[in-house]
C-alpha cells in the first residue's frame, strides 16, 4: 500500500520536504475547485468584490486548510511527514477561527442565511474529515453537498442573502463536478496501489487535473470577463 504522498501530481517537485509536505496537504487543485464554487454563488447575484474575496477567503481558510488538516488527524492511510496531529489540530483551530469570523461579521451584518450554511458546513467538516459517527458520514453524498453544492449557496446568501433560480442550476452543476472528482479521487487511489496499472492510474489522474484546473480557470476568465 503506498503510503507516502509526495509524490501525487499536486505537490510540488521543488524546495525541501517540508515544503513539499506543507503545500501537498493543502491539495490544492481542490481546495481550489471549492473556493470556484463559492465564487459561482456570487456570480449569480450582483456582486461587490470585497465579499467575494471574504467567500472565497473563507472557504480556503475553512476547507482548504482545516478540512485537510482534519483529514489527515482522522486517518490513518494518509501520513505528512513532519506534520504531528498537534500541529494539525492546532492549524485547524485557527484556520476555522478566521473563517467564523469572517462568517459571523456578514451573518450579523446582513446575511442571517450564512448562519444555517455555517452550521452544516461545521458539522461535515469534522463529521465527514475526522471520520466520526462510525464513518457513517464519510462518503460521496457528504463530499458532494459540503464540497460542492453549499459553497455555491453561501457565495450566493454572503451577497443578497437569498438564493435565485440562476444559483441552485449552479449548485447543480458544482454538485455533479464534485461526484466526478470525488469518485475518480477513490478510483485513483486505489490504482496508486497497483503500480502494474499505470495508465489507467494515468488515465484517473488527467481527469482529476482537467477538472479541477478547469474549473478554476473557467472561473478566472469569467470573474476577468466581468470587470473588463
Amino acid at each position: 500500500m503506498q503510503r507516502d504522498r509526495t509524490s501525487e501530481w499536486f505537490v510540488p517537485k521543488f524546495g525541501s520536504k517540508n515544503f513539499r509536505v506543507s503545500v501537498g496537504i493543502l491539495f490544492l487543485p481542490y481546495t481550489g475547485m471549492v473556493v470556484s464554487f463559492a465564487a459561482w454563488g456570487s456570480f449569480t447575484t450582483d456582486f461587490s468584490l470585497d465579499r467575494l474575496v471574504a467567500i472565497c477567503v473563507l472557504y480556503f481558510l475553512a476547507l482548504g486548510i482545516a478540512a485537510h488538516c482534519l483529514d489527515s488527524v482522522g486517518s490513518k492511510t494518509k501520513p505528512w511527514g513532519f506534520l504531528s496531529k498537534r500541529k494539525l489540530v492546532a492549524i485547524s483551530l485557527l484556520s476555522l477561527g478566521g473563517a467564523f469570523a469572517i462568517g459571523m461579521y456578514y451573518a450579523f451584518l446582513d446575511s442571517p442565511f450564512l448562519i444555517p450554511i455555517g452550521i452544516l458546513e461545521s458539522f461535515f467538516l469534522f463529521a465527514y474529515n475526522l471520520e466520526l459517527f462510525k464513518g457513517r458520514f464519510h462518503n460521496n453524498l457528504t463530499f458532494v453537498v459540503s464540497w460542492g453544492m453549499l459553497p455555491v449557496l453561501a457565495g450566493s446568501v454572503i451577497q443578497s442573502n437569498s438564493i435565485s433560480q440562476e444559483t441552485v442550476i449552479m449548485t447543480g452543476i458544482a454538485g455533479a463536478l464534485s461526484y466526478l472528482l470525488i469518485i475518480t479521487s477513490r478510483k485513483y487511489k486505489e490504482l496508486k496501489r497497483q503500480p502494474s496499472n499505470y495508465s489507467e492510474t494515468r488515465r484517473k489522474e488527467i481527469i482529476l487535473q482537467c477538472t479541477s484546473i478547469g474549473v478554476i480557470v473557467s472561473t478566472a476568465f469569467y470573474l476577468l470577463a466581468r470587470h473588463l
